[in-house]
């Protein structure tokens, strides 16, 4: 596996006070980032394991990032307490291979809707956060988005991320620069 040369960008934008959405466009067909969406073992690789989400269903968001640096890297002291904490979501939309839209964070941080539009043999992923509750929230999590979507887009390359943790230092830069915080 290619090693990532990672440029760090952070395309944001908060579309309302407790709303931020995020774009890719990612180098792998539609069908196969439903299914990084969706089953767990490939969520894992980029975001959160757990359990897969499926119609309807409710499904657990697993958090631990070992999983997302291929080198061995110690969590960052401010993000320990969460490793290993699990979240129970809910399916609010399935529409396979094009819409997925669940709670976060158990529901205490609004709802996270992903849309898929195929562009030849690649895929625009346009991420949706809103109704987020946290004071620092478009900050925070549009950082973690943003991590968590360059991890997507290496891995869907068949590149390496060495340091997940030093990547989202640099995302969290990237992010508050984008959103003028």
């Amino acid at each position: 596996m290619a090693e990532a040369l990672i440029q760090i960008s952070a395309p944001i934008e908060r579309i309302a006070p407790d709303a931020i959405r995020l774009e890719r466009v990612l180098d792998a067909p539609v069908e196969t980032v439903w299914r990084y969406l969706t089953e767990a073992n490939l969520r894992q690789r980029w975001f959160m394991g757990g359990t897969d989400a499926t119609a309807g269903g409710e499904f657990e968001l697993l958090n631990d990032h070992d999983n997302l640096s291929d080198d061995d890297v110690p969590y960052p002291e401010s993000y320990a307490p969460y490793k290993g904490k699990t979240w129970n979501e809910r399916v609010l939309r399935f529409e396979p291979p094009r819409l997925l839209k669940t709670t976060f964070q158990g529901g205490n941080n609004g709802v996270v809707t992903f849309e898929l539009t195929p562009e030849g043999e690649r895929t625009r992923l346009v991420l949706t956060h809103s109704g987020i509750q946290s004071g620092t929230g478009a900050r925070d999590f549009g950082s973690g988005w943003n991590s968590h979507m360059i991890v997507l887009e290496e891995r869907l390359a068949g590149r390496s991320v060495r340091d997940f943790w030093a990547l989202h230092a640099r995302s969290r830069e990237a992010v508050a620069e984008a959103l003028g915080e």
